[in-house]
Protein backbone atom coordinates (compact mmCIF):
# COMPACT_ATOMS: atom_id res chain seq x y z
CA UNK A 1 0.00 0.00 0.00
CA UNK A 2 1.80 2.87 -0.92
CA UNK A 3 1.10 6.96 0.93
CA UNK A 4 -1.32 7.77 -1.05
CA UNK A 5 -3.45 4.93 -0.14
CA UNK A 6 -2.72 5.34 3.49
CA UNK A 7 -3.57 8.68 3.54
CA UNK A 8 -7.18 8.23 1.65
CA UNK A 9 -7.28 5.20 4.64
CA UNK A 10 -6.56 7.80 7.68
CA UNK A 11 -8.82 10.65 5.89
CA UNK A 12 -11.52 8.14 5.99
CA UNK A 13 -11.21 7.34 9.25
CA UNK A 14 -10.40 11.18 10.67
CA UNK A 15 -13.99 11.36 8.38
CA UNK A 16 -15.86 8.83 10.58
CA UNK A 17 -14.54 10.50 13.30
CA UNK A 18 -15.42 14.23 12.74
CA UNK A 19 -19.35 13.37 12.03
CA UNK A 20 -19.75 10.70 14.86
CA UNK A 21 -18.57 13.80 17.38
CA UNK A 22 -20.18 15.82 15.80
CA UNK A 23 -23.62 14.14 16.00
CA UNK A 24 -22.43 12.80 19.80
CA UNK A 25 -22.57 16.56 21.03
CA UNK A 26 -25.97 17.59 19.48
CA UNK A 27 -27.36 14.84 21.02
CA UNK A 28 -26.09 15.60 24.56
CA UNK A 29 -26.93 19.66 24.02
CA UNK A 30 -30.56 18.61 23.38
CA UNK A 31 -30.84 16.18 26.28
CA UNK A 32 -28.90 19.16 28.88
CA UNK A 33 -31.55 22.03 26.89
CA UNK A 34 -34.54 19.14 27.64
CA UNK A 35 -33.53 18.49 31.49
CA UNK A 36 -32.31 22.48 31.86
CA UNK A 37 -35.59 24.02 30.44
CA UNK A 38 -37.75 21.78 33.16
CA UNK A 39 -35.15 22.70 35.79
CA UNK A 40 -35.19 26.72 35.44
CA UNK A 41 -38.98 26.78 34.85
CA UNK A 42 -39.04 24.79 38.53
CA UNK A 43 -35.87 27.39 40.22
CA UNK A 44 -36.06 30.74 38.49
CA UNK A 45 -32.83 30.71 38.79
CA UNK A 46 -30.83 33.21 36.62
CA UNK A 47 -27.79 31.44 36.72
CA UNK A 48 -29.52 28.01 35.81
CA UNK A 49 -30.91 30.15 33.06
CA UNK A 50 -27.38 31.05 31.95
CA UNK A 51 -26.79 27.37 31.98
CA UNK A 52 -29.52 26.63 29.91
CA UNK A 53 -28.72 29.46 27.20
CA UNK A 54 -25.17 28.05 26.90
CA UNK A 55 -26.98 24.78 26.17
CA UNK A 56 -28.80 26.21 23.27
CA UNK A 57 -26.34 27.94 22.01
CA UNK A 58 -24.43 24.72 22.29
CA UNK A 59 -26.62 22.83 20.08
CA UNK A 60 -26.95 25.65 17.30
CA UNK A 61 -23.32 25.31 17.52
CA UNK A 62 -22.84 21.67 17.28
CA UNK A 63 -25.43 21.51 14.33
CA UNK A 64 -23.32 24.44 12.60
CA UNK A 65 -20.47 22.00 12.98
CA UNK A 66 -21.71 19.06 12.06
CA UNK A 67 -22.86 21.09 8.38
CA UNK A 68 -19.32 22.61 8.41
CA UNK A 69 -17.73 19.14 8.81
CA UNK A 70 -20.41 17.88 6.28
CA UNK A 71 -18.38 20.32 3.54
CA UNK A 72 -15.05 20.22 5.05
CA UNK A 73 -14.53 16.58 4.19
CA UNK A 74 -15.81 16.95 0.89
CA UNK A 75 -12.66 16.11 -1.60
CA UNK A 76 -11.31 19.44 -3.62
CA UNK A 77 -12.98 19.84 -6.75
CA UNK A 78 -12.69 21.82 -9.86
CA UNK A 79 -13.81 24.90 -8.02
CA UNK A 80 -12.04 24.51 -4.81
CA UNK A 81 -8.45 23.04 -5.70
CA UNK A 82 -7.94 23.23 -2.24
CA UNK A 83 -10.55 21.62 -0.61
CA UNK A 84 -13.18 22.94 1.11
CA UNK A 85 -11.59 22.93 4.89
CA UNK A 86 -12.34 26.34 5.59
CA UNK A 87 -15.41 25.19 5.78
CA UNK A 88 -14.71 24.98 9.79
CA UNK A 89 -13.64 28.14 10.28
CA UNK A 90 -16.53 29.89 8.77
CA UNK A 91 -18.12 27.80 11.47
CA UNK A 92 -16.17 28.99 14.34
CA UNK A 93 -16.97 32.59 13.08
CA UNK A 94 -20.50 31.71 13.53
CA UNK A 95 -20.37 30.01 16.66
CA UNK A 96 -18.35 33.25 18.14
CA UNK A 97 -21.29 35.55 16.83
CA UNK A 98 -23.96 33.07 18.16
CA UNK A 99 -22.53 32.93 21.43
CA UNK A 100 -21.62 36.75 21.98
CA UNK A 101 -25.82 37.61 21.32
CA UNK A 102 -26.18 34.38 24.87
CA UNK A 103 -23.40 36.41 26.58
CA UNK A 104 -24.82 39.86 26.29
CA UNK A 105 -28.23 38.19 27.22
CA UNK A 106 -27.44 36.80 29.89
CA UNK A 107 -25.43 39.55 31.59
CA UNK A 108 -28.29 41.94 30.95
CA UNK A 109 -30.73 38.93 32.76
CA UNK A 110 -28.49 38.68 35.57
CA UNK A 111 -27.87 42.55 36.21
CA UNK A 112 -31.79 42.61 36.02
CA UNK A 113 -31.76 39.99 38.82
CA UNK A 114 -28.97 42.09 40.63
CA UNK A 115 -30.94 45.02 41.13
CA UNK A 116 -34.20 43.22 41.89
CA UNK A 117 -33.16 39.62 43.91
CA UNK A 118 -35.49 37.31 44.90
CA UNK A 119 -35.72 33.17 46.40
CA UNK A 120 -35.09 30.34 43.91
CA UNK A 121 -37.45 27.95 43.87
CA UNK A 122 -36.32 23.99 44.01
CA UNK A 123 -32.87 24.68 44.31
CA UNK A 124 -32.63 20.38 45.12
CA UNK A 125 -33.71 20.00 41.93
CA UNK A 126 -31.96 22.21 39.86
CA UNK A 127 -28.72 21.16 41.61
CA UNK A 128 -29.63 17.28 40.19
CA UNK A 129 -30.07 18.81 37.06
CA UNK A 130 -26.38 20.46 36.67
CA UNK A 131 -25.01 17.24 38.25
CA UNK A 132 -26.42 15.23 36.04
CA UNK A 133 -25.32 17.97 33.42
CA UNK A 134 -21.91 17.95 34.32
CA UNK A 135 -21.93 13.82 33.88
CA UNK A 136 -22.63 13.91 30.28
CA UNK A 137 -20.52 16.92 29.85
CA UNK A 138 -17.87 14.88 30.74
CA UNK A 139 -18.44 11.91 28.82
CA UNK A 140 -18.42 14.43 25.49
CA UNK A 141 -15.73 16.25 26.36
CA UNK A 142 -13.58 13.07 26.78
CA UNK A 143 -14.89 11.98 23.51
CA UNK A 144 -13.83 15.30 21.60
CA UNK A 145 -10.57 15.18 22.86
CA UNK A 146 -9.82 11.59 21.86
CA UNK A 147 -11.35 12.71 18.18
CA UNK A 148 -9.36 15.92 18.56
CA UNK A 149 -5.86 13.91 18.63
CA UNK A 150 -6.73 11.30 15.72
CA UNK A 151 -7.94 14.41 13.39
CA UNK A 152 -6.43 17.95 14.74
CA UNK A 153 -10.34 19.20 13.68
CA UNK A 154 -10.87 22.78 14.57
CA UNK A 155 -14.90 22.23 14.20
CA UNK A 156 -14.47 19.48 17.16
CA UNK A 157 -11.44 21.53 18.87
CA UNK A 158 -13.74 24.38 19.24
CA UNK A 159 -16.78 22.68 20.49
CA UNK A 160 -14.13 20.77 22.86
CA UNK A 161 -13.58 24.39 24.08
CA UNK A 162 -16.90 25.72 24.46
CA UNK A 163 -18.02 22.65 26.38
CA UNK A 164 -14.88 22.12 28.49
CA UNK A 165 -15.96 25.67 30.12
CA UNK A 166 -19.59 24.09 30.63
CA UNK A 167 -17.99 22.03 33.42
CA UNK A 168 -16.63 24.72 35.31
CA UNK A 169 -19.82 27.00 34.61
CA UNK A 170 -21.82 24.31 35.90
CA UNK A 171 -20.03 23.95 38.75
CA UNK A 172 -20.83 27.49 39.57
CA UNK A 173 -24.44 27.21 38.82
CA UNK A 174 -24.36 24.54 41.87
CA UNK A 175 -22.83 26.97 43.82
CA UNK A 176 -25.24 29.44 43.23
CA UNK A 177 -27.96 27.46 43.28
CA UNK A 178 -26.50 26.44 47.05
CA UNK A 179 -25.92 29.86 47.90
CA UNK A 180 -29.27 31.02 47.03
CA UNK A 181 -31.37 28.37 47.55
CA UNK A 182 -29.69 27.18 51.53
CA UNK A 183 -28.06 29.83 52.47
CA UNK A 184 -30.29 32.61 50.80
CA UNK A 185 -27.58 34.38 49.63
CA UNK A 186 -29.61 36.05 47.08
CA UNK A 187 -27.13 37.84 45.40
CA UNK A 188 -24.54 34.95 44.52
CA UNK A 189 -27.03 33.78 41.46
CA UNK A 190 -27.22 37.07 39.39
CA UNK A 191 -23.20 37.54 40.43
CA UNK A 192 -22.40 33.98 38.74
CA UNK A 193 -24.74 34.59 36.16
CA UNK A 194 -22.48 37.50 35.28
CA UNK A 195 -19.19 35.54 35.58
CA UNK A 196 -21.25 32.69 33.51
CA UNK A 197 -21.30 35.76 30.81
CA UNK A 198 -17.98 36.66 31.17
CA UNK A 199 -16.38 33.43 30.65
CA UNK A 200 -18.73 33.14 27.41
CA UNK A 201 -16.25 35.80 25.76
CA UNK A 202 -13.42 34.60 26.62
CA UNK A 203 -14.43 31.47 24.91
CA UNK A 204 -15.28 33.78 22.00
CA UNK A 205 -12.34 35.23 21.79
CA UNK A 206 -10.11 31.97 21.91
CA UNK A 207 -12.84 30.88 19.27
CA UNK A 208 -12.50 33.72 16.93
CA UNK A 209 -9.11 33.85 17.18
CA UNK A 210 -8.73 30.31 16.12
CA UNK A 211 -10.90 30.47 12.81
CA UNK A 212 -9.56 33.66 11.84
CA UNK A 213 -5.89 32.15 11.79
CA UNK A 214 -7.15 29.75 9.33
CA UNK A 215 -8.88 32.21 7.15
CA UNK A 216 -6.35 34.61 7.10
CA UNK A 217 -3.47 31.10 6.11
CA UNK A 218 -1.87 31.74 9.45
CA UNK A 219 1.93 29.83 9.30
CA UNK A 220 2.01 26.73 11.82
CA UNK A 221 3.62 26.93 14.62
CA UNK A 222 7.95 27.76 14.80
CA UNK A 223 7.86 24.01 16.59
CA UNK A 224 6.41 22.12 13.94
CA UNK A 225 8.21 23.90 10.71
CA UNK A 226 11.54 23.21 13.20
CA UNK A 227 10.49 19.37 12.67
CA UNK A 228 9.58 20.27 9.04
CA UNK A 229 13.28 21.32 8.49
CA UNK A 230 14.63 18.82 10.59
CA UNK A 231 12.96 15.75 8.57
CA UNK A 232 13.93 17.36 4.80
CA UNK A 233 17.42 18.09 5.70
CA UNK A 234 18.23 14.51 7.15
CA UNK A 235 18.16 13.10 3.85
CA UNK A 236 21.70 12.79 2.43
CA UNK A 237 21.18 14.73 -0.57
CA UNK A 238 19.53 17.34 0.47
CA UNK A 239 22.12 20.50 0.49
CA UNK A 240 19.53 23.06 2.11
CA UNK A 241 16.15 24.43 1.93
CA UNK A 242 14.75 28.29 1.65
CA UNK A 243 11.29 30.09 1.53
CA UNK A 244 9.06 27.59 2.88
CA UNK A 245 5.43 28.35 3.42
CA UNK A 246 2.46 26.34 5.49
CA UNK A 247 -0.75 26.35 6.34
CA UNK A 248 -3.73 24.68 7.52
CA UNK A 249 -7.00 24.20 6.08
CA UNK A 250 -9.64 22.15 8.15
CA UNK A 251 -8.04 19.08 8.04
CA UNK A 252 -5.12 19.53 5.12
CA UNK A 253 -1.89 20.88 5.94
CA UNK A 254 -0.35 22.88 3.13
CA UNK A 255 3.30 23.09 2.95
CA UNK A 256 5.68 24.72 0.12
CA UNK A 257 9.57 25.22 0.10
CA UNK A 258 12.51 24.99 -2.58
CA UNK A 259 14.71 22.57 -1.85
CA UNK A 260 18.93 22.68 -2.40
CA UNK A 261 20.74 19.94 -4.21
CA UNK A 262 23.99 19.31 -5.95
CA UNK A 263 23.87 21.31 -9.33
CA UNK A 264 25.03 18.21 -11.36
CA UNK A 265 22.73 15.40 -10.62
CA UNK A 266 20.24 14.40 -13.31
CA UNK A 267 16.89 15.96 -13.40
CA UNK A 268 15.74 12.65 -12.58
CA UNK A 269 17.40 12.26 -9.71
CA UNK A 270 16.28 15.42 -8.13
CA UNK A 271 12.73 14.28 -8.69
CA UNK A 272 13.50 10.75 -6.89
CA UNK A 273 15.33 13.03 -3.83
CA UNK A 274 11.90 15.27 -3.84
CA UNK A 275 10.10 12.27 -3.63
CA UNK A 276 11.47 10.83 -0.54
CA UNK A 277 11.36 13.68 1.18
CA UNK A 278 7.55 14.41 0.47
CA UNK A 279 7.27 10.68 2.02
CA UNK A 280 8.91 11.59 5.27
CA UNK A 281 7.30 14.69 5.63
CA UNK A 282 3.94 13.27 5.00
CA UNK A 283 4.53 10.28 7.06
CA UNK A 284 4.99 13.17 10.16
CA UNK A 285 2.15 14.98 9.06
CA UNK A 286 -0.97 13.55 7.62
CA UNK A 287 -3.30 15.00 5.66
CA UNK A 288 -0.27 16.93 4.04
CA UNK A 289 0.28 18.35 0.61
CA UNK A 290 3.72 19.07 -0.30
CA UNK A 291 4.83 21.49 -3.05
CA UNK A 292 8.73 21.28 -3.66
CA UNK A 293 10.59 23.06 -6.06
CA UNK A 294 13.79 21.69 -6.58
CA UNK A 295 17.17 24.24 -6.77
CA UNK A 296 20.73 23.57 -7.83
CA UNK A 297 22.52 24.25 -4.31
CA UNK A 298 23.82 28.17 -4.52
CA UNK A 299 21.42 29.43 -7.22
CA UNK A 300 20.55 32.76 -7.09
CA UNK A 301 16.47 33.09 -7.78
CA UNK A 302 15.57 35.55 -10.30
CA UNK A 303 12.08 36.32 -8.81
CA UNK A 304 12.00 37.24 -5.48
CA UNK A 305 10.74 35.61 -2.21
CA UNK A 306 9.89 36.55 1.58
CA UNK A 307 9.33 34.47 4.41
Amino acid sequence: MNIKQEKKIERSVANRLMFRAANVAVTVAFTLIVIKTWAYHVSGAVSLLGSLMDSLMDILASLINLIAIRFAVVPADDDHRFGHGKAEAIAGLVQAMVISLSALFLMVESVRKFIDPAPIQQADNGMIVIFVSIALTLGLVAYQRYVIRKTGSIAISADHLHYSGDILMNLGVVLALFLSGYMQIYYADPIIGILVAVYLVYNVLQIGRNSIDMLMDREMDEADKVKITDIIMKHTEVHGVHDMKTRKSGLNIFIQFHLEMDGGISLSQAHIISDDVEAEIMAAFPETEVLIHADPEGHVEHVSFSE
